[in-house]
């Protein structure tokens, strides 16, 4: 059965459940997808706020035992217990189980990416509260069902889009300064992200389809390629900054270095144009050995804005202002003692699954499924660009109805 298939059957044959969650008691969390970015977001989650893992999906077995433990260890620091052997749910329909299982207030989606606009729709539906890992969606039409049930969601159940920078708290400031206009009037931006290549996954099956999940971000139809994995980063947070989207987009790419397997580009380069004539280039490779840098440069009249992963935060110009963040060296005993950071990331995670949490025990619900989708596509339109090999606009992108056909055989794992 495919992804799209299940979900059709879910509409059809699983009522809706009542919107929100118990006041006053912990927010009972289900994972969908328990790789190593799920654990670490669902970790940080219960670490971090009152909310309790309660129950967990994946399509393999294997993930599933690998996971647990930590779930269990990491609710058992914080006061709760175990997760029950009934809650964790295994096989083609174990997102379904986990999303209509009453005892599930909020669902963490980090599965796949082409798998994320049928899975948020069905939460939503179901009336669980979702935080999605981004991409909102490979294509242009999964972006649109995101945004539909967005509008589902409005005033019912919170929708988080798994874009943490905005969260941290050295972007938070020099994008305010920004915004006030210590750089002046913005020029020119230049966005970039030069990582190492994904070593690919041995799986434990044989099957050509556990092997495509496994490396599902070497498969442009699974995961949206390295623009829509990394890139997409900082074209959200330009997208964030200046409160615009791009208009159109010239950009070029190729498979140089790639792997012996995948269909993936290693490598774009992509000029935007955003109104009030700002042109944005973007800079993203994902190959050989060693990882570059991340980058997200903001160029005014009256100075410098520059956010680095790792190589600081500041502004240099006529408003000189500077994190904190150390700039590529380590840190000294007495830094340490002090609370600095080399990574400019240090709490964006933390903060945003707070953000998350906090929104529902208030009743003060978010919705980012309008946003998550935008910088969606404003990367989807950049690879289109590439793709094409010609200029392309933003309303050509979203009328494109670029949809792409996942027809994967995922009875195969329910044994």
């Amino acid at each position: 059965m495919t992804a799209t298939a299940a979900v059709s059957a879910f509409t059809i044959l699983k009522p809706t459940t009542v919107f929100g969650s118990k006041a006053n008691s912990a927010i009972r969390v289900g994972i969908i997808g328990c790789g190593n970015r799920g654990t670490e977001v669902l970790s940080e989650m219960i670490k971090n706020t009152s909310a309790q893992t309660v129950a967990m999906a994946d399509l393999f077995g294997y993930q599933l035992e690998k996971a647990k433990p930590v779930f269990d260890k990491v609710n058992k620091n914080r006061g709760g217990v175990a997760i029950d052997a009934s809650k964790i749910y295994k096989g083609s329909e174990a997102y379904l189980k986990l999303i209509n299982d009453k005892d599930v207030d909020a669902v963490l989606i980090s599965a796949p990416a082409y798998t994320h606009p049928g899975f948020l729709d069905a939460a939503v539906t179901a009336g669980k509260h979702v935080y999605c890992e981004k991409p909102a969606s490979p294509d242009v039409e999964g972006c649109k069902t995101v945004i539909q049930a967005g509008e589902k969601a409005k005033g019912k159940v919170s929708v988080a889009i798994g874009f943490q920078l905005c969260h941290a708290t050295p972007y938070a400031e020099m994008a305010s300064r920004i915004r006030k206009g210590d750089i002046g009037d913005i020029v020119n931006i230049q966005l970039y992200y030069l990582s190492s290549r994904v070593k690919k996954v041995e799986p434990v099956g044989k099957s050509k389809e556990e092997f495509m999940i496994r490396n599902h971000f070497h498969s442009t139809e699974l995961s949206g390629g390295i623009f829509l994995d990394q890139a997409i980063h900082m074209i959200d947070v330009c997208n964030w900054i200046l409160n615009e989207k791009p208009e159109n987009a010239v950009g070029k790419g190729n498979r140089k270095g790639e792997p012996d397997f995948g269909d993936t580009f290693t490598n774009y380069q992509v000029i935007f144009g955003y109104p009030q004539n700002t042109n944005v280039s973007v800079h993203s490779t994902q190959v050989g050995s060693s990882f570059g840098d991340v980058c997200a440069r903001f160029l005014g009249t009256k100075g410098i804005a520059e956010a680095h992963y790792s190589l600081g935060v500041f502004i240099n110009g006529e408003n000189p202002w500077d994190s904190g963040i150390l700039r590529g060296v380590e840190p000294t005993p007495e830094q340490r003692a002090a609370g600095a950071f080399t990574s400019a990331l240090y709490d964006s995670t933390q903060n945003k699954v707070k953000a998350f949490i906090n929104s529902i025990e208030t009743g003060n619900f978010i919705n980012e499924a309008q946003s998550g989708a935008t910088s969606t596509l404003s990367a989807i339109l950049g690879r289109m660009s590439a793709e094409s090999h010609k200029e392309t606009g933003w309303d050509e992108m979203f009328s494109s109805n670029q949809k792409y056909n996942i027809n994967l055989n995922l009875n195969q794992f329910d044994k």
